[in-house]
């Protein structure tokens, strides 16, 4: 814990795996890892949730990382390297999105405040393409039951889901990212 009380987060990566090789302790985003290290083939996550990238600049795809220890790339799904990182900041209170069915929030819309195994079956809606995320921080599913590829997604506006890195994406459930990391 830090001196102010809060519990700092940080992840460490290892440019090989079983957590060899050099390492680069993460406490908040990295939008290129290659600045520190040439690749990464395992991690541990210390404290903290974090989303990692198989591309810089939070490109790619996307994997959720909550506290523990990944001594292989492929464990958490990735095929490549981790390129970049980010932190996902704890929130404690409510959620809410709004999700539309359409870009630029055209459509039927659904207001959620919990997680969603599947939009099809809850909503009878094919897909969403645009959301409104009020409180919290959550992850999109290409896929029902939260599987597939996924998308990370802080409180803002997104008029264009394809607009945020896998172009033909559909949304099929939610999920919440709740204080357990």
């Amino acid at each position: 814990a830090s001196p102010t009380g809060l519990q700092t987060m940080s992840i460490i990566f290892y440019e090989d795996r079983n957590f060899q090789g050099r390492s680069y302790e993460c406490m908040s985003d990295c939008p290129n890892m290659s600045s520190y290290l040439s690749r990464c083939h395992s991690c541990r996550v210390e404290s903290g949730c974090f989303v990692v990238y198989d591309r810089p600049n939070y490109m790619g795809n996307q994997y959720f990382m909550r506290r523990g220890e990944y001594a292989d790339h492929t464990s958490f799904g990735i095929s490549g390297s981790v390129q970049s990182c980010r932190l996902v900041p704890q929130h404690r209170g409510s959620y809410r999105m709004k999700i539309f069915e359409r870009e630029n929030f055209q459509g039927q819309s659904h207001e959620l405040v919990d997680d969603c195994d599947s939009i099809v079956d809850r909503y009878q809606i094919s897909d969403c393409q645009s959301c409104h995320i009020i409180d919290g921080h959550w992850l999109m599913f290409e896929q029902p039951h939260h599987r597939g590829r996924m998308l990370y997604l802080s409180p803002g506006e997104y008029r264009s889901i394809k607009d945020l890195g896998y172009r033909g994406m559909r949304i099929s459930s939610v999920r919440r990212i709740v204080d357990s990391c």
